[in-house]
Protein backbone atom coordinates (compact mmCIF):
# COMPACT_ATOMS: atom_id res chain seq x y z
CA UNK A 1 0.00 0.00 0.00
CA UNK A 2 2.86 2.40 1.12
CA UNK A 3 5.19 1.67 -1.69
CA UNK A 4 2.36 2.16 -4.48
CA UNK A 5 1.39 5.83 -3.08
CA UNK A 6 4.03 7.87 -5.10
CA UNK A 7 3.63 11.81 -5.58
CA UNK A 8 2.34 11.84 -9.13
CA UNK A 9 0.66 15.13 -10.43
CA UNK A 10 -2.98 13.06 -9.92
CA UNK A 11 -1.77 12.97 -6.57
CA UNK A 12 -0.67 16.19 -5.89
CA UNK A 13 -4.41 17.57 -7.22
CA UNK A 14 -5.68 14.76 -4.81
CA UNK A 15 -3.77 16.66 -2.06
CA UNK A 16 -4.43 19.85 -2.55
CA UNK A 17 -8.22 19.08 -2.62
CA UNK A 18 -8.31 16.95 0.22
CA UNK A 19 -6.53 18.88 3.38
CA UNK A 20 -8.60 22.24 2.80
CA UNK A 21 -11.93 20.06 3.04
CA UNK A 22 -10.65 18.18 5.61
CA UNK A 23 -9.82 21.23 7.45
CA UNK A 24 -13.28 22.78 7.30
CA UNK A 25 -15.30 19.45 7.93
CA UNK A 26 -12.74 18.83 10.62
CA UNK A 27 -12.81 22.38 12.34
CA UNK A 28 -17.18 22.43 12.15
CA UNK A 29 -16.78 18.88 14.06
CA UNK A 30 -13.96 20.51 16.42
CA UNK A 31 -16.50 23.23 16.72
CA UNK A 32 -19.33 21.08 17.28
CA UNK A 33 -17.86 19.28 20.10
CA UNK A 34 -16.78 22.32 21.68
CA UNK A 35 -20.09 23.47 22.14
CA UNK A 36 -21.23 20.33 24.44
CA UNK A 37 -18.29 20.79 26.41
CA UNK A 38 -19.27 24.51 27.36
CA UNK A 39 -22.57 23.11 28.40
CA UNK A 40 -21.19 20.34 30.71
CA UNK A 41 -19.07 22.65 31.66
CA UNK A 42 -21.39 25.87 32.61
CA UNK A 43 -24.56 23.48 33.80
CA UNK A 44 -21.46 21.69 36.26
CA UNK A 45 -20.81 24.75 37.76
CA UNK A 46 -24.26 25.17 38.53
CA UNK A 47 -25.62 22.11 39.78
CA UNK A 48 -24.59 18.50 39.30
CA UNK A 49 -27.85 17.20 39.02
CA UNK A 50 -28.85 19.55 35.85
CA UNK A 51 -25.85 18.56 34.26
CA UNK A 52 -26.74 14.53 34.81
CA UNK A 53 -30.48 15.88 33.84
CA UNK A 54 -28.85 17.33 30.50
CA UNK A 55 -25.96 14.06 29.57
CA UNK A 56 -29.16 11.74 30.17
CA UNK A 57 -31.63 14.08 26.87
CA UNK A 58 -28.17 13.94 24.80
CA UNK A 59 -28.19 10.27 24.39
CA UNK A 60 -31.45 10.95 22.54
CA UNK A 61 -30.28 13.63 20.41
CA UNK A 62 -27.14 10.99 19.74
CA UNK A 63 -29.61 8.32 18.81
CA UNK A 64 -31.32 11.50 16.57
CA UNK A 65 -27.69 12.35 15.13
CA UNK A 66 -26.89 8.78 14.13
CA UNK A 67 -30.11 8.35 11.86
CA UNK A 68 -29.96 12.08 10.46
CA UNK A 69 -26.47 11.39 9.32
CA UNK A 70 -27.34 8.09 7.34
CA UNK A 71 -29.96 10.22 5.75
CA UNK A 72 -27.16 12.78 5.02
CA UNK A 73 -24.54 9.98 3.76
CA UNK A 74 -27.25 8.83 1.03
CA UNK A 75 -27.08 12.55 0.08
CA UNK A 76 -23.32 12.81 0.33
CA UNK A 77 -22.19 9.61 -1.61
CA UNK A 78 -24.81 10.14 -4.45
CA UNK A 79 -24.40 13.62 -4.61
CA UNK A 80 -20.57 13.72 -4.73
CA UNK A 81 -20.53 10.84 -7.65
CA UNK A 82 -23.11 13.57 -9.72
CA UNK A 83 -20.76 16.07 -8.84
CA UNK A 84 -18.31 14.25 -10.24
CA UNK A 85 -20.33 14.42 -13.49
CA UNK A 86 -21.19 17.62 -13.66
CA UNK A 87 -24.48 17.15 -13.19
CA UNK A 88 -26.39 19.30 -9.82
CA UNK A 89 -30.11 18.77 -11.32
CA UNK A 90 -30.03 15.05 -10.06
CA UNK A 91 -28.21 16.39 -6.63
CA UNK A 92 -31.16 18.61 -5.84
CA UNK A 93 -33.54 15.83 -6.13
CA UNK A 94 -31.51 13.75 -4.31
CA UNK A 95 -31.38 16.13 -1.41
CA UNK A 96 -35.33 16.85 -1.41
CA UNK A 97 -35.82 12.91 -1.15
CA UNK A 98 -32.64 12.81 2.06
CA UNK A 99 -34.55 15.86 3.79
CA UNK A 100 -37.86 14.17 3.69
CA UNK A 101 -35.86 11.25 5.50
CA UNK A 102 -34.64 13.01 7.63
CA UNK A 103 -37.42 15.38 8.66
CA UNK A 104 -39.35 12.44 9.38
CA UNK A 105 -36.90 10.90 12.13
CA UNK A 106 -36.81 14.59 13.63
CA UNK A 107 -40.74 14.76 13.81
CA UNK A 108 -41.01 11.53 15.50
CA UNK A 109 -38.36 12.06 18.24
CA UNK A 110 -39.64 15.80 18.58
CA UNK A 111 -43.50 13.76 18.97
CA UNK A 112 -42.45 11.22 21.22
CA UNK A 113 -40.08 13.23 23.58
CA UNK A 114 -42.50 16.38 23.58
CA UNK A 115 -45.47 13.93 24.57
CA UNK A 116 -43.34 11.61 27.02
CA UNK A 117 -40.67 13.68 28.42
CA UNK A 118 -40.50 12.22 31.81
CA UNK A 119 -41.02 8.36 30.95
CA UNK A 120 -38.42 9.49 28.08
CA UNK A 121 -35.56 10.53 30.47
CA UNK A 122 -36.68 7.65 32.91
CA UNK A 123 -35.63 5.09 30.51
CA UNK A 124 -31.69 5.80 31.58
CA UNK A 125 -32.36 6.71 34.92
CA UNK A 126 -34.50 6.16 37.84
CA UNK A 127 -32.87 8.85 40.25
CA UNK A 128 -36.24 11.04 40.57
CA UNK A 129 -34.22 14.17 40.89
CA UNK A 130 -32.20 13.63 37.59
CA UNK A 131 -35.34 12.65 35.92
CA UNK A 132 -37.23 16.02 36.55
CA UNK A 133 -34.41 18.39 35.61
CA UNK A 134 -33.98 16.04 32.65
CA UNK A 135 -37.62 16.13 31.47
CA UNK A 136 -37.95 19.37 31.88
CA UNK A 137 -34.67 20.23 29.86
CA UNK A 138 -36.05 17.90 27.29
CA UNK A 139 -39.40 19.61 27.37
CA UNK A 140 -37.34 22.84 25.29
CA UNK A 141 -34.73 20.44 23.35
CA UNK A 142 -37.41 18.20 21.75
CA UNK A 143 -37.63 21.72 19.29
CA UNK A 144 -34.57 21.01 18.55
CA UNK A 145 -34.69 18.06 16.86
CA UNK A 146 -37.19 19.13 14.08
CA UNK A 147 -34.49 21.77 13.33
CA UNK A 148 -31.43 19.90 13.28
CA UNK A 149 -33.21 17.15 10.90
CA UNK A 150 -33.17 19.92 8.59
CA UNK A 151 -30.09 22.02 9.44
CA UNK A 152 -27.70 19.43 9.03
CA UNK A 153 -29.20 17.71 5.88
CA UNK A 154 -28.56 21.09 3.86
CA UNK A 155 -25.05 20.69 5.97
CA UNK A 156 -24.47 17.44 4.37
CA UNK A 157 -25.82 18.40 0.72
CA UNK A 158 -23.35 21.27 0.31
CA UNK A 159 -20.13 18.61 0.91
CA UNK A 160 -20.84 16.52 -1.52
CA UNK A 161 -20.14 19.73 -4.12
CA UNK A 162 -17.19 20.21 -2.01
CA UNK A 163 -18.31 23.69 -0.43
CA UNK A 164 -17.51 23.12 3.65
CA UNK A 165 -16.56 26.08 4.85
CA UNK A 166 -20.38 27.59 5.65
CA UNK A 167 -20.42 24.83 8.25
CA UNK A 168 -17.75 26.37 10.19
CA UNK A 169 -18.99 29.61 9.95
CA UNK A 170 -22.29 28.21 11.04
CA UNK A 171 -20.63 26.22 14.18
CA UNK A 172 -18.91 29.11 15.37
CA UNK A 173 -21.52 30.83 15.28
CA UNK A 174 -23.30 28.80 17.42
CA UNK A 175 -20.59 28.51 19.88
CA UNK A 176 -20.75 32.04 20.49
CA UNK A 177 -24.89 32.47 21.15
CA UNK A 178 -24.51 29.09 22.82
CA UNK A 179 -22.08 30.07 25.59
CA UNK A 180 -23.61 33.89 25.35
CA UNK A 181 -26.98 32.70 26.55
CA UNK A 182 -26.19 30.05 28.57
CA UNK A 183 -24.11 32.67 30.72
CA UNK A 184 -27.35 34.99 30.81
CA UNK A 185 -30.21 32.40 31.34
CA UNK A 186 -28.81 29.52 33.44
CA UNK A 187 -27.26 32.11 35.99
CA UNK A 188 -29.79 34.60 35.61
CA UNK A 189 -26.85 37.56 34.47
CA UNK A 190 -27.77 40.78 32.83
CA UNK A 191 -31.33 41.16 35.28
CA UNK A 192 -31.95 37.71 33.29
CA UNK A 193 -34.22 35.37 34.69
CA UNK A 194 -31.87 32.16 36.50
CA UNK A 195 -33.64 29.42 34.46
CA UNK A 196 -31.32 26.82 35.52
CA UNK A 197 -31.18 23.85 33.05
CA UNK A 198 -33.92 25.32 31.41
CA UNK A 199 -31.49 28.35 30.34
CA UNK A 200 -29.20 26.47 28.63
CA UNK A 201 -32.38 24.56 26.64
CA UNK A 202 -33.46 27.74 25.55
CA UNK A 203 -29.80 28.53 24.74
CA UNK A 204 -29.44 25.50 22.43
CA UNK A 205 -32.91 26.17 21.06
CA UNK A 206 -32.43 29.51 20.07
CA UNK A 207 -28.75 28.40 18.57
CA UNK A 208 -29.99 25.76 16.50
CA UNK A 209 -32.72 28.72 15.12
CA UNK A 210 -29.34 30.62 13.85
CA UNK A 211 -28.29 27.64 12.18
CA UNK A 212 -30.72 26.85 10.34
CA UNK A 213 -31.29 30.50 9.11
CA UNK A 214 -27.62 30.79 7.94
CA UNK A 215 -27.62 27.08 6.36
CA UNK A 216 -30.95 28.08 4.77
CA UNK A 217 -29.86 31.91 3.74
CA UNK A 218 -26.49 30.46 2.08
CA UNK A 219 -27.62 27.82 0.57
CA UNK A 220 -30.83 29.25 -1.02
CA UNK A 221 -29.33 32.81 -1.66
CA UNK A 222 -25.48 32.41 -1.72
CA UNK A 223 -24.13 29.57 -3.26
CA UNK A 224 -23.66 29.71 -7.08
CA UNK A 225 -22.80 25.29 -7.19
CA UNK A 226 -26.22 23.85 -6.56
CA UNK A 227 -28.59 27.17 -6.78
CA UNK A 228 -31.36 25.29 -4.99
CA UNK A 229 -34.51 27.20 -4.14
CA UNK A 230 -37.13 26.45 -1.82
CA UNK A 231 -39.69 24.91 -4.88
CA UNK A 232 -36.56 22.32 -5.52
CA UNK A 233 -36.36 20.97 -1.77
CA UNK A 234 -40.59 20.56 -2.21
CA UNK A 235 -40.65 19.18 -5.15
CA UNK A 236 -40.00 14.87 -5.21
CA UNK A 237 -39.02 12.84 -7.95
CA UNK A 238 -39.32 9.25 -6.92
CA UNK A 239 -36.93 7.97 -10.01
CA UNK A 240 -33.91 8.34 -7.84
CA UNK A 241 -35.79 6.69 -4.97
CA UNK A 242 -34.72 3.34 -5.20
CA UNK A 243 -31.08 4.17 -5.53
CA UNK A 244 -31.17 6.88 -2.57
CA UNK A 245 -33.15 4.02 -0.18
CA UNK A 246 -30.12 1.42 -0.99
CA UNK A 247 -27.46 3.76 -0.08
CA UNK A 248 -28.90 5.73 3.31
CA UNK A 249 -30.61 2.60 4.51
CA UNK A 250 -27.58 0.60 5.59
CA UNK A 251 -26.00 3.80 7.50
CA UNK A 252 -29.12 4.77 9.08
CA UNK A 253 -29.86 1.13 10.30
CA UNK A 254 -26.43 1.18 11.58
CA UNK A 255 -26.86 4.66 12.79
CA UNK A 256 -29.77 3.33 15.13
CA UNK A 257 -28.09 0.27 16.42
CA UNK A 258 -24.84 2.42 17.50
CA UNK A 259 -27.47 4.52 19.51
CA UNK A 260 -28.20 1.51 20.91
CA UNK A 261 -25.30 -0.09 21.58
CA UNK A 262 -23.65 3.63 23.20
CA UNK A 263 -26.28 2.81 25.89
CA UNK A 264 -25.51 -0.65 26.71
CA UNK A 265 -22.30 0.39 26.95
CA UNK A 266 -23.37 3.01 29.49
CA UNK A 267 -24.99 0.64 31.06
CA UNK A 268 -22.48 -2.22 31.46
CA UNK A 269 -20.04 0.66 32.72
CA UNK A 270 -22.20 1.92 34.99
CA UNK A 271 -22.99 -1.10 36.53
CA UNK A 272 -19.53 -0.89 37.66
CA UNK A 273 -19.12 2.03 39.88
CA UNK A 274 -20.21 6.30 39.83
CA UNK A 275 -16.40 6.62 39.45
CA UNK A 276 -16.29 4.76 36.35
CA UNK A 277 -19.33 6.16 34.96
CA UNK A 278 -17.57 9.67 35.84
CA UNK A 279 -14.07 9.01 33.83
CA UNK A 280 -15.34 7.51 31.11
CA UNK A 281 -17.17 10.39 30.30
CA UNK A 282 -14.34 12.78 30.62
CA UNK A 283 -11.98 10.19 28.60
CA UNK A 284 -15.20 9.95 26.08
CA UNK A 285 -14.85 13.95 25.48
CA UNK A 286 -11.48 14.17 25.43
CA UNK A 287 -10.85 11.44 22.71
CA UNK A 288 -13.45 12.98 20.64
CA UNK A 289 -11.90 15.86 20.61
CA UNK A 290 -8.23 14.86 19.49
CA UNK A 291 -9.35 12.26 16.78
CA UNK A 292 -11.77 14.89 15.15
CA UNK A 293 -9.48 15.12 12.17
CA UNK A 294 -8.83 11.44 11.85
CA UNK A 295 -12.53 10.82 12.19
CA UNK A 296 -13.28 14.06 9.53
CA UNK A 297 -11.19 12.09 6.98
CA UNK A 298 -14.51 9.94 6.86
CA UNK A 299 -16.41 12.39 5.08
CA UNK A 300 -13.85 14.12 3.20
CA UNK A 301 -12.71 10.60 1.61
CA UNK A 302 -16.25 9.58 0.82
CA UNK A 303 -16.92 13.07 -0.99
CA UNK A 304 -13.63 12.70 -3.23
CA UNK A 305 -13.63 9.04 -3.98
CA UNK A 306 -17.53 9.61 -4.65
CA UNK A 307 -16.56 12.85 -7.11
CA UNK A 308 -13.70 10.43 -8.64
CA UNK A 309 -15.93 7.01 -9.46
CA UNK A 310 -18.66 9.85 -10.93
CA UNK A 311 -16.03 11.45 -12.83
CA UNK A 312 -15.35 8.33 -14.64
CA UNK A 313 -11.79 8.43 -13.51
CA UNK A 314 -11.61 4.95 -12.74
CA UNK A 315 -7.76 4.99 -13.42
CA UNK A 316 -7.55 7.42 -10.25
CA UNK A 317 -9.82 4.97 -7.47
CA UNK A 318 -6.75 2.86 -6.89
CA UNK A 319 -3.85 5.55 -6.14
CA UNK A 320 -6.47 7.80 -4.00
CA UNK A 321 -7.71 5.08 -2.16
CA UNK A 322 -3.80 3.98 -1.33
CA UNK A 323 -2.75 7.70 -0.45
CA UNK A 324 -6.05 8.51 1.58
CA UNK A 325 -4.95 5.25 3.65
CA UNK A 326 -1.55 6.17 4.20
CA UNK A 327 -3.11 10.03 5.57
CA UNK A 328 -5.06 7.66 7.61
CA UNK A 329 -2.30 5.81 9.30
CA UNK A 330 -0.32 8.81 9.80
CA UNK A 331 -3.59 10.83 11.34
CA UNK A 332 -4.09 7.93 13.57
CA UNK A 333 -0.15 8.17 15.22
CA UNK A 334 -0.69 11.82 15.86
CA UNK A 335 -3.73 11.49 17.48
CA UNK A 336 -3.34 8.80 19.66
CA UNK A 337 -0.14 9.96 20.38
CA UNK A 338 -1.52 13.43 21.58
CA UNK A 339 -3.48 11.71 23.82
CA UNK A 340 -1.20 9.96 25.39
CA UNK A 341 1.51 13.04 25.67
CA UNK A 342 -1.44 15.03 27.17
CA UNK A 343 -3.85 12.82 29.24
CA UNK A 344 -1.77 13.60 32.45
CA UNK A 345 -2.38 17.75 32.23
CA UNK A 346 -6.00 17.49 30.89
CA UNK A 347 -6.93 15.07 33.92
CA UNK A 348 -5.18 17.21 36.23
CA UNK A 349 -7.70 20.14 35.32
CA UNK A 350 -10.66 17.83 36.98
CA UNK A 351 -11.47 18.76 40.32
CA UNK A 352 -12.28 14.42 40.71
CA UNK A 353 -11.29 12.02 42.96
CA UNK A 354 -8.00 10.57 42.62
CA UNK A 355 -9.56 7.08 41.90
CA UNK A 356 -11.62 8.21 39.17
CA UNK A 357 -8.15 10.18 37.74
CA UNK A 358 -6.68 6.96 37.93
CA UNK A 359 -9.59 4.94 36.16
CA UNK A 360 -9.54 8.44 33.50
CA UNK A 361 -6.04 7.88 32.98
CA UNK A 362 -5.99 4.39 31.97
CA UNK A 363 -9.05 4.72 30.05
CA UNK A 364 -7.41 7.20 28.21
CA UNK A 365 -4.56 5.13 27.49
CA UNK A 366 -7.02 2.11 25.91
CA UNK A 367 -7.82 5.04 24.02
CA UNK A 368 -4.75 6.59 22.88
CA UNK A 369 -4.03 3.02 21.53
CA UNK A 370 -6.89 2.09 20.23
CA UNK A 371 -7.57 5.72 18.44
CA UNK A 372 -4.25 5.11 16.50
CA UNK A 373 -6.33 2.24 14.57
CA UNK A 374 -10.10 3.89 14.85
CA UNK A 375 -8.81 6.92 12.42
CA UNK A 376 -7.62 4.23 10.04
CA UNK A 377 -10.69 1.76 9.87
CA UNK A 378 -13.51 4.34 10.33
CA UNK A 379 -12.61 6.33 7.30
CA UNK A 380 -11.67 3.21 5.35
CA UNK A 381 -15.20 1.86 6.29
CA UNK A 382 -17.53 4.60 6.16
CA UNK A 383 -15.33 7.26 3.62
CA UNK A 384 -13.48 4.98 0.77
CA UNK A 385 -15.99 2.01 0.99
CA UNK A 386 -19.08 4.05 1.92
CA UNK A 387 -18.37 6.62 -0.71
CA UNK A 388 -17.38 4.00 -3.58
CA UNK A 389 -21.14 3.31 -2.84
CA UNK A 390 -21.11 0.10 -0.64
CA UNK A 391 -22.72 1.04 2.49
CA UNK A 392 -23.88 -2.09 3.01
CA UNK A 393 -20.68 -3.32 3.52
CA UNK A 394 -19.99 -0.78 6.89
CA UNK A 395 -23.40 -2.10 8.37
CA UNK A 396 -22.47 -5.53 8.08
CA UNK A 397 -18.96 -5.40 10.40
CA UNK A 398 -20.26 -2.27 12.56
CA UNK A 399 -23.07 -4.58 13.81
CA UNK A 400 -21.55 -7.83 13.34
CA UNK A 401 -18.31 -6.77 15.80
CA UNK A 402 -20.37 -4.55 17.97
CA UNK A 403 -23.45 -7.07 18.87
CA UNK A 404 -21.36 -10.51 17.77
CA UNK A 405 -18.56 -9.30 19.73
CA UNK A 406 -18.20 -5.87 21.88
CA UNK A 407 -21.50 -6.18 24.01
CA UNK A 408 -21.69 -9.99 24.70
CA UNK A 409 -17.74 -10.33 25.80
CA UNK A 410 -17.28 -7.00 27.42
CA UNK A 411 -21.18 -7.92 29.72
CA UNK A 412 -19.54 -10.77 30.51
CA UNK A 413 -16.52 -9.18 32.17
CA UNK A 414 -18.21 -7.35 34.24
CA UNK A 415 -21.24 -8.67 34.88
CA UNK A 416 -20.40 -12.34 35.05
CA UNK A 417 -16.31 -12.37 35.95
CA UNK A 418 -16.28 -9.32 37.70
CA UNK A 419 -13.11 -8.21 35.94
CA UNK A 420 -11.72 -4.93 36.80
CA UNK A 421 -12.71 -1.53 34.76
CA UNK A 422 -10.10 -1.11 33.07
CA UNK A 423 -9.98 -4.74 31.33
CA UNK A 424 -13.86 -4.24 30.84
CA UNK A 425 -13.51 -0.85 29.07
CA UNK A 426 -10.28 -2.69 26.95
CA UNK A 427 -12.69 -4.89 25.68
CA UNK A 428 -15.28 -2.81 24.49
CA UNK A 429 -12.62 -0.74 22.25
CA UNK A 430 -11.58 -3.82 20.79
CA UNK A 431 -13.56 -3.77 17.67
CA UNK A 432 -11.86 -0.57 16.67
CA UNK A 433 -8.50 -2.82 16.39
CA UNK A 434 -10.07 -5.78 15.22
CA UNK A 435 -12.19 -3.84 12.12
CA UNK A 436 -8.54 -2.72 10.45
CA UNK A 437 -8.20 -6.36 9.35
CA UNK A 438 -11.44 -6.54 7.17
CA UNK A 439 -11.73 -3.17 6.13
CA UNK A 440 -7.95 -3.38 4.89
CA UNK A 441 -8.30 -6.61 3.05
CA UNK A 442 -12.40 -4.89 1.51
CA UNK A 443 -10.88 -2.00 1.04
CA UNK A 444 -7.61 -3.34 -1.41
CA UNK A 445 -9.52 -5.59 -3.36
CA UNK A 446 -11.88 -2.43 -4.95
CA UNK A 447 -15.16 -4.78 -5.22
CA UNK A 448 -17.14 -2.20 -3.30
CA UNK A 449 -16.68 0.32 -6.72
CA UNK A 450 -19.67 1.20 -8.03
CA UNK A 451 -21.57 4.35 -9.86
CA UNK A 452 -24.75 4.92 -8.59
CA UNK A 453 -25.31 7.59 -11.21
CA UNK A 454 -25.85 5.02 -14.18
CA UNK A 455 -28.32 2.66 -15.22
CA UNK A 456 -28.15 -0.70 -13.13
CA UNK A 457 -26.72 1.65 -10.56
CA UNK A 458 -25.48 -0.49 -7.35
CA UNK A 459 -23.73 -3.40 -9.39
CA UNK A 460 -20.10 -3.85 -9.23
CA UNK A 461 -18.36 -3.62 -11.87
CA UNK A 462 -16.70 -5.98 -13.57
CA UNK A 463 -13.89 -4.26 -14.21
CA UNK A 464 -12.90 -3.72 -10.30
CA UNK A 465 -13.40 -8.18 -9.83
CA UNK A 466 -10.73 -10.06 -9.05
Amino acid sequence: MFSKARITPDIKDLLKQFFPLLVAIALQQLIALTVNLVDNVMLGAYDETAMSGAALVNQIQFMLQQLVMGAGTGIAVLGAQYWGKGQTNPIKKVISIGLRFSLAAGAIFCALTALFPTQSVALFTDDPAIIEAGASYLSLMCWTYLIYSVSAVLMFSLQSVQTAFIGTVMSACTIVINATLNYIFIYGNFGAPELGIQGAAVATLTSRTVELLIISIYIFFIDKKLKTKPADLWHFDSSYLNTYFHTALPVMITGGLWGVSQAVQTMILGHISAQTIAANGIASVIFQIFVCFGFACANTSSIMIGKTIGSGRDDLVKPYARTMQVIFVIMGIISGSLILIFKGPIISIYNITPETADLTNSFLTTLGITGMFSCYEFPTESGIIGGGGDTKYAAIVDNSFMWLWTIPASAISSFVLGWPPEVTFWILKSDQVLKCIPNFIRCNRYKWVRNLTEEGSGEKRKFWSL
